[in-house]
This record gives C-alpha cells, structure tokens and sequence, in this order.
C-alpha cells in the first residue's frame, strides 16, 4: 500500500510544502514530530535562506470586524527553523518519509523537524452561528515554508506556502473506573430519605458511541419521582486574557417513568450525544476540521499533571446531569415540586486509529485549489484577510 503524501505550492510556483499527514498526536507527555520536506527552485533561492515556521493560533473574532483595525487573532507559539543553509546544528536521522522524498525529488529537496510542544492546545472550532461569516473562532496550528534573506524580512504570500494541520488527542488505552455518582435527600414530613444512585458502563465513551446509564432509586418517602430527565453539558474553559467559563447542554431528554412512594426503581437509559442536533448552537466547541470536511462534538481535554493551564487556548470537558421531579402528589403536586440530582463526569473521545507505516513508494496528493469548486479553505481565507492587512 502506498503513502500520501500532501502537496501544497506557493503562487509563484517556486517553493512546495510536503507532509506526510496533517494529523498531529497529542500523546499527552509528548507530541508527534512535525516532519516535512521543503522543495525550492534553485534559480529563484539564490543566496536567501529558507525557513519553516509553526504557529498555534487562537482566533477569537470575526474576519471582518478586522478591517476596523482591530485584530482578533493570538498567536499563541510561533516557533521557526533554518532549513537551508543548514546552521551547524547536528541534524536529525532522516524519517523513512523524508528518505523517500529526498529520492523522488532531487538535492532541492530540504527536510525539517519541528516538535510541537505539550502545553498547547489541541486544535478546536468554536461553531459560528447561522448569520456569523468568515473564518471561526478556535485554535489552529499553521506549517508555513518561505524563502527570505533574513526573519526580520516581510513575507509575502506569492512566495510563501502553508498548510493548516491539527493537534489531536485520540482515547487512551489504559481507562479507570466507571464513573458513578450518589445522593441522598431527606424531605419535609418524610421519616425516610429518597436515594438516588447513577453510574456508567465506563469512563471512556467514543463519538457516535451510545451512553448507557445505570440508575436506581430507592424512594422511602411519601413523595412521587413523576419525571427522569437526563441531559449532557459540553463544558468549555477559554483561557486567553480571562477565564470563560460557559456550558452548553448538547443533549436532554425527558422520561416519564413514576416511582411511587416506598418503592425502589431501577433502569437503563440509553442515550447519544452528536452534532447533528446541536448545528444552531453558536459557540459550541468543535474538534478543528481541514477543508470542508464535516467534524463532531470537541473531544475531551486531556491535561498532563502539574501543566500550566494559562498557556492553554481551550479545554473541553463533559458532564452527564441526571434529574428527578419529585412531587407529593394530587392536584397541587407538581406546583411544589422539587428536583434531586447528581453529575457524572466523563470522558468523550476518538478511539486511536491503527498506524501502517507503507515501505513502499509514496502517492503525493497535490493541495488543488479548484478542485473545491470555488469555496475557500481555511487557508485561502487566511491569505486573503492577510492581503487586505497588507493593502490597508
């Protein structure tokens, strides 16, 4: 089986970007290795150098409030390499990637290395709203190859090249207990409590995975549990110049199972978190998306102990709410009702997909703007919100 490779060319057709994936693992205590080749036409690089930088940015407005001056984009790291002449530095082995690459494209072929640090985030959309336009707001990472005489020099996009890619975290494989919550409420003129008890299957749920969820009650009082309400918070923290803090509710539903006074009750809800049904929410998290593929619900935010959490653009987090309507019952019983509830933390993930690494030749997949029929990619409205700052 062969590799892809992708390909993406400058304007002026003098420099070309080659990765071997735009899919990044975030293995929580490290992070996959950016690893890439640079092709330059010797007649146009003459005596300048070329340069590979990486960038996480957080983008937290709208593309066209910016023409005011106003600027609505963080770069969050920015860090550049010397891909030629090489700086004296003792290189890295070549990736069995990069060896094909050399061989395919001749001596004008440069590799680079960039390591992506643990401490950033992961890459994220915060979804837009049915009137918003331009770019979404969330953290994307950015690999962009140039030549230049030196860093301080301006870069122009005819002569630079970049591609968008994501850091990503898949599910972990070792997993702790399933989570489970419990609580107790004593209730006017009831000797006895009611109990509640909620647990999961396990801690780890992937996308498109159904949730099972184990409920009992024991009810010793007098009251009725006329309703069970289940729902699921998306919990994001946005840590930029502040704190936000916000949760939004991607999942409820109702179920008008009774249980009567002095009686115990136990049952399996099923249920199912997806994008599908939440595509009005403005500012829902996302996980990052190339091109115009689809993309679901943010994955959870997985932190290594004792990380410093200031450096981090956006975390995601999930709670399962279970609530029970408990009334005394007759005429006026639903009007003074009142509610027993607990929270389940967990976790909500891509499981890690099988790598294969191809020893045989490589299929290079050219980043082709037409064939996307005229809509703009990420990239492309990068470049041109770029223009607009550079003619303004």
């Amino acid at each position: 089986m062969s590799a892809k490779v992708y390909k993406k060319t400058s304007p002026n057709s003098k420099l070309s970007l080659y990765l071997g994936k735009r899919d990044f693992v975030d293995n929580v205590d490290s992070v996959e290795e950016v690893d890439g080749m640079v092709l330059v036409d010797p007649e146009y690089l003459k005596d300048r150098k070329v340069y590979v930088s990486l960038t996480c940015a957080f983008r937290y407005g709208r593309d066209d409030l910016e023409v005011y001056g106003l600027s609505f984009r963080k770069d969050i790291y920015l860090h550049t390499v010397q891909v030629y002449p090489p700086t004296g530095e003792e290189k890295k082995p070549q990736t069995h990637l990069q060896q094909q690459l050399v061989k395919k494209l001749g001596e004008y072929a440069y590799p680079f290395n960039i390591t992506i640090p643990t401490n950033l985030p992961c890459s994220v959309t915060l979804q837009p709203g049915p009137d918003d336009v331009g770019k979404s707001c969330g953290v994307d990472f950015e690999v962009k190859a140039f030549c230049a005489d030196n860093l301080e020099e301006k870069i122009h996009k005819r002569n630079s090249v970049r591609l968008i890619i994501r850091k990503v975290q898949f599910a972990p494989t070792n997993t702790g207990e399933a989570p489970k919550a419990e609580t107790v409420k004593q209730f006017m003129m009831s000797d006895k409590p009611l109990h509640l008890e909620a647990s999961l299957d396990k801690e780890i749920y992937y996308h498109g995975e159904t949730i099972h969820v184990n409920v009992k009650i024991t009810n010793n009082t007098n009251k009725i549990v006329k309703k069970v309400k289940l729902s699921i918070d998306q919990v994001t923290d946005v840590v930029l110049y502040s704190l936000d803090k916000y949760s939004k509710t991607v999942l409820s539903e109702e179920f008008a199972d009774n249980v009567n006074a002095n009686s115990t009750f136990t049952k399996v809800y099923s249920v199912l978190p997806q994008l599908s049904g939440n595509r009005e929410k403005r500012g829902l998290a996302l996980d990052g998306k190339l091109k115009h593929q689809d993309t679901n619900l943010a994955s959870t935010t997985i932190l290594q102990p004792g990380i410093d959490k200031e450096v981090l653009g956006i975390l995601v987090s999930y709670k399962l709410k279970l609530n029970l309507m408990v009334s005394r019952g007759g005429i006026l019983g639903d009007l003074t009702a009142s509610d027993v509830a607990v929270e389940i933390p967990f976790t909500l993930m891509h499981p890690k997909p099988s790598e294969s690494v191809s020893q045989e030749d490589i299929v290079i997949e050219e980043f082709a703007r037409q064939n996307l029929q005229g809509e703009k990619d990420d990239e492309e409205e990068t470049e041109e919100t770029e223009e607009k700052e550079e003619e303004a």
